[in-house]
């Protein structure tokens, strides 16, 4: 059985999902979207794009970065939440570790949890099977704080996906389904240049672990260290790096360019 998010069903298609940080420090687009009318604009601006799933953040995950408060994330990302569900008919994706923040999020309708410590939290898995919402269960190596440090792996696909079948059986104890997780590799989360490729190429071995596979890896710096671009001229890289998703079938793409790759998208998939 196909997983549904909101009114989008994963079904084989590669279906693109936006990323609308309201944060004033995340990586690429921090304080772009920090204003109540801005992000309104950000969100108006993808929906005309053709954005299948918009994910929302309150917290910046950059390396290096620290955690905010509960109240200053919900203060972020509640009314950018309301405001899309109450003029779209979009699946909305909470980008927390916080179950607090989930648990919010989902009751001002978000529909989709996006933990980014891979339900490490026992608190979070408890949120996610009381709200039986979808989960994306995302693999990083340490913290945000000290997660490119030197980060180690014998087979970097195997390493993840055992830790990822970990998680998925912890939460299974809790009540939340194999079919209603999706796992994402965690491009750029305690990974080196050689670790981010290796993924990329072996994405395919992912799939049917669960019910969906998601790729991140727009504008992250391990495009810079193969490009040379700083932050503002990494689209290239990440078309590039998002062909590769779809050819390695994946389920969604978490991007910046909403427009740009779903042009590429729709191009590999008329070939």
């Amino acid at each position: 059985m196909s997983l549904t998010l909101g009114n989008l069903v994963l079904n084989g298609k590669c279906h693109v999902m936006g990323i609308l940080n309201v944060t004033p420090d995340s990586f690429y687009d921090g304080g772009l979207h920090f204003d109540l009318a801005d992000t309104q604009k950000r969100v108006d601006a993808m929906v005309k794009e053709g954005v299948e799933i918009i994910d929302i953040g309150g917290e910046s995950t950059r390396p290096g970065s620290k955690p905010v408060t509960i109240d200053e994330e919900l203060d972020r990302v509640i009314p950018a939440i309301k405001y899309i569900a109450k003029n779209y008919d979009i699946p909305i994706s909470i980008d927390t570790q916080k179950s607090e923040v989930a648990k919010k999020a989902v009751e001002a309708g978000a529909h989709i949890v996006n933990d980014v410590g891979g339900l490490r939290n026992d608190n979070m898995i408890s949120v996610v099977s009381e709200m039986n919402v979808p989960v994306i269960m995302m693999h990083m190596q340490g913290t945000p704080e000290n997660m490119q440090k030197n980060p180690q792996y014998g087979d970097v696909v195997e390493d993840i996906k055992k830790w990822l079948e970990e998680r998925i059986s912890a939460a299974g104890k809790a009540g939340i389904k194999r079919s209603n997780i999706i796992v994402d590799p965690g491009i750029g989360f305690g990974k080196n240049l050689k670790h981010n490729l290796e993924l990329l190429g072996r994405l395919n071995e992912f799939k049917g672990m669960a019910g969906g596979l998601l790729l991140g890896a727009s504008r992250k710096s391990f495009i810079a260290m193969m490009t040379g671009n700083e932050e503002g001229d990494r689209l290239s890289g990440s078309l590039s790096a998002a062909i590769m998703g779809v050819t390695g079938g994946v389920d969604i793409l978490r991007v910046h360019d909403v427009k740009e790759t779903l042009s590429a998208v729709n191009t590999v998939n008329s070939l």
